[in-house]
């Protein structure tokens, strides 16, 4: 709730603090003091547009702050260049997040923008509460989901079907082309390897003849000698193992000498082999060119193109099974829908029996309020139909929406008798009203002050008011009373406010 509200050189507002209370707070005074300012202050701090002629004269902005609850503290400065700065909590926001936090937080009926009442997602949304069709309500909204959902996959295959079907030519090709080539991973780097080798052969073959020869020329029987000797002489060297590193050496030259001779035997110069592996090379080099760079890739769009051809095979049982979910989809969100519009056409009904017989103790006695149902040609996710809430104030003269049928006074008084009718549904815990005593008097005045005593009178919630009234019909009812008064500060007039209790109370609801 609304615990204060802090406006400083708004118009003939120097420096006032508004304190506020749970229940009825009243602001009273004479005509002209600022009450009004007060309110539009209080819209400002809603997301009302801004004007730069509303800064006091002689001051460079205005500020107004207001602290919800223990926590929560809203900022608005307005200059007198016309810009308009905001912070929640200290922290740097919009003027769209503050409209959005503060339809959540109060609802101000008068003459301003921010009546939460006039909107049709709140009116929708306000009789879907009345009528207790919260299952309804998700119910159709999750039936639209997967509507929706059956309905984008459909049309998602369809397109990809004739995509597909547009470049079938081309990926039958790719396939072929692929698979007739039949490449193998890795088989690149070996022809590679084979075409070096043919290309070389008889280079190949004399240095491997060459190395055989190197190999058997070089000899190890003169080392064998030598060692026989050193042993003679010294008996030690032939316990070092020396004779075994010599047999073991001189059987690595005969394992060398023996695969020289087998490589030298097996490379022969093969022109026509040549010609094919350079062949082969050349292919695959095309595939890569296409479809590469290495030959996973080739293979991998050849599997992507089968798999996209596989589609055409696919799609038209797909599509027959997907237009079956998606009638049987579409008939559970026509069920559902018919289940919400009957609880709203039922709640619509008794809601405008409860609005209607209040009307006439609030000054309206000609007065006809009606929650129009209108059907949509299309359903959407919040069902078959729009919610509009209207009122007939003449007799003979069509009902029209609320924000285009009613006066000031006649809308606050209006909006009033919904608030009392919808006070155990309604969770925005500040409600202010402007105006709601305009062209009233007398016993409808009473009337009016028990049906706002009424409205913040709800069970297990915490509801506050903010009235401003000339009636001291209305004023007795208070739980907080508040006089606004105008005096001079510094030549300027300046509007000044205090809290009565007591005799000081009396005084005021006498001079009222």
């Amino acid at each position: 709730m609304l615990t204060e509200l802090r406006v400083r050189d708004l118009a003939v507002i120097a420096d006032v603090t508004l304190p506020l209370q749970p229940g009825l707070n009243v602001l009273t005074g004479e005509t002209g003091a600022g009450k009004s300012m007060l309110v539009d202050a209080l819209a400002l701090l809603l997301g009302e547009r801004a004007s730069a002629d509303m800064v006091r004269p002689g001051a460079e902005k205005t500020v107004i702050e207001a602290l919800f609850g223990d926590d929560l503290v809203v900022k608005r400065e307005v200059t007198r260049e016309g810009r308009s700065r905001v912070w929640i909590n200290g922290s740097p926001a919009t003027v769209g997040m503050l409209a959005e936090l503060g339809t959540r937080l109060v609802d101000l009926h008068g003459q301003h923008e921010t009546q939460s009442l006039l909107k049709p997602d709140a009116q929708r949304d306000i009789l879907d509460a009345y009528a207790g069709a919260a299952v309804e309500r998700v119910a159709v909204r999750d039936a639209h989901q997967r509507l929706r959902d059956l309905e984008q996959r459909e049309a998602e295959l369809s397109d990809r079907q004739d995509e597909v079907r547009r470049k079938a030519d081309y990926l039958r090709h790719v396939v072929q082309e692929i698979e007739r080539a039949a490449p193998k991973v890795g088989e690149d780097e070996s022809l590679e390897t084979d075409a070096k080798r043919l290309a070389h052969a008889d280079e190949l073959g004399r240095l491997a003849q060459e190395l055989e020869e190197a190999v058997e020329a070089a000899g190890l029987a003169r080392a064998h000698k030598i060692l026989a000797a050193l042993v003679k002489v010294d008996p030690s060297v032939g316990k070092a193992k020396w004779q075994d590193l010599l047999d073991a050496a001189q059987a690595n030259a005969q394992e060398l000498a023996q695969a020289a001779r087998d490589y030298a035997s097996g490379i022969e110069a093969d022109p026509a082999r040549l010609a094919s592996v350079e062949q082969r090379r050349d292919l695959l080099f095309r595939l890569q060119q296409k479809y590469g760079p290495s030959i996973p890739d080739i293979l991998a769009t050849r599997d992507s193109s089968a798999h996209e051809l596989e589609l055409l095979d696919t799609a038209d049982l797909d599509l027959r099974n997907l237009a079956e979910d998606r009638a049987k989809a579409a008939a559970e969100f026509t069920l559902a829908c018919t289940a919400l519009t009957k609880k709203r056409a039922a709640g619509a009904e008794t809601l405008a029996k409860a609005v209607n017989e209040l009307l006439p103790s609030l000054g309206m006695a000609g007065g006809t309020f009606l929650a129009r149902l209108q059907p949509r040609t299309t359903h959407h996710a919040h069902g078959a139909e729009d919610v509009v809430f209207e009122v007939l104030l003449n007799i003979g003269m069509e009902s029209r929406p609320l924000a285009r049928a009613a006066s000031g006074g006649e809308l606050s008084r209006l909006m009033l008798a919904l608030k009392v009718v919808l006070s155990a549904h309604d969770a925005v815990p500040t409600l202010v009203f402007d105006e709601v005593d305009q062209g009233i008097g007398g016993e409808v005045g009473v009337r009016v002050g028990e049906a706002l005593a009424r409205v913040t009178d709800v069970a297990g919630a915490e509801r506050q008011a903010l009235v401003i009234t000339h009636l001291p019909q209305i004023a007795v009812y208070a739980d907080h009373h508040i006089v606004v008064a105008k005096g001079k500060k510094g030549g300027l007039a300046t509007s000044d406010v205090e809290v009565v209790a007591g005799e000081s109370r009396v005084r005021e609801i006498a001079r009222m």
